[in-house]
């Protein structure tokens, strides 16, 4: 589930659509994102309960304080930013750059398409078509219109709808705006910001962790428990770059970023084996969150062994090489050289 393959001029080799090196850190907050969003999309999938006699069970608690609403922002802003980074590339080698990532958009409604039978509440689809109707169009305008726009954006569904799927639009705005600005290439430059970002976050989490407690059975619906979210998911992103900074880098890079860069097969993959799973266990329709996340554990430790071995014979993941095929109308190489 990754936009950040980056395109370069052709080589006769090629034959046009080659990538340009991975930006490392991007794939590991994408893959954070991914592990967080699979123990939120567990319990919906298998009709877990979390509430018995109007009481939020304490398990389903931690997953509305800590997790629900907390990755979904990272991974949306991440598609606008990937989709952001694709269309800067695009236009130095193509001559109607807005005509490739229509393509990409339209490649990955059809590939969300057929797994929104399966899961109902995935976000491919949201992200496809929201990006025809928003990021086509503002794609013209300058970075700091973007920002301003993609900000408001967020800033409006937080207080009026308390988050949830009308933050997509202005959170895939806010990420075009940061590839705009080549946050990525800043982003080694940003020590200091990205601490101070830290801290605020946190803080401003705390607070709004706190509002949204006193109301444990609208978690997911009211405004604190958006406003949470959106600082817990920066506080998330920003604490996993700080530490990417540290000795933990090599160990958290391995399976983190194996993970990011094929997000999009691993989001796709970890429908089909976790409502299989599940049933088979007997999750479906219980409150068994102990056995829910060993489930969750196991699929991702899966997915860690699976992309980092396909990762070094192959270039991309196989869905993330269908997407670039779709996106280019030509054969190009998969094995790596």
């Amino acid at each position: 589930m990754t936009s950040t393959e980056i395109a370069r001029p052709p080589s006769p080799a090629q034959g046009g659509g080659g990538l340009r090196p991975r930006i490392a850190e991007l794939d590991a907050v994408r893959g954070m994102a991914l592990c967080g969003i699979l123990f939120v999309n567990i319990p919906p999938l298998l009709s877990m309960r979390g509430i018995v006699d109007r009481e939020v069970l304490p398990a389903r608690q931690i997953l509305d304080l800590f997790v629900q609403q907390r990755f979904f922002p990272i991974f949306s802003l991440l598609f606008g930013l990937g989709f952001g980074l694709f269309l800067a590339s695009a236009a130095d080698r193509a001559a109607r750059p807005r005509v490739l990532l229509a393509r990409r958009l339209l490649a990955l409604l059809v590939i969300g398409l057929p797994h929104a039978f399966l899961h109902p509440g995935e976000a491919l689809v949201p992200y496809a078509v929201f990006g025809l109707i928003f990021l086509l169009p503002l794609s013209l305008l300058p970075g700091w219109v973007n920002l301003l726009v993609g900000g408001g954006g967020v800033v409006v569904a937080l207080a009026w709808l308390g988050g949830g799927l009308p933050l997509i639009p202005g959170l895939l705005v806010l990420g075009l705006a940061l590839a705009q600005f080549d946050l990525p290439a800043r982003l080694p430059r940003l020590g200091w910001w990205i601490a101070a970002l830290f801290a605020v976050s946190v803080a401003g989490a705390a607070v709004a962790l706190i509002a949204q407690n006193r109301d444990p059975l609208q978690a997911g619906f009211s405004v604190s428990s958006g406003v949470a979210g959106a600082c817990l998911a920066t506080a998330y992103v920003c604490g996993l770059l700080l530490l990417l900074r540290t000795p933990l880098r090599t160990p958290l890079g391995a399976v983190l970023e194996p993970l990011g860069r094929m997000a999009l097969t691993n989001y796709v993959t970890a429908t089909l084996l976790l409502i299989p799973l599940g049933r088979l266990i007997g999750l479906e329709g219980s409150s068994s969150y102990g056995t829910m996340a060993l489930l969750a554990v196991g699929i991702l430790l899966l997915q860690v062994l699976w992309s980092t071995a396909w990762l070094a014979f192959f270039r991309q993941g196989p869905l993330e090489y269908v997407w670039r095929i779709a996106t280019w109308w030509r054969p190009l190489p998969l094995r790596r050289s």
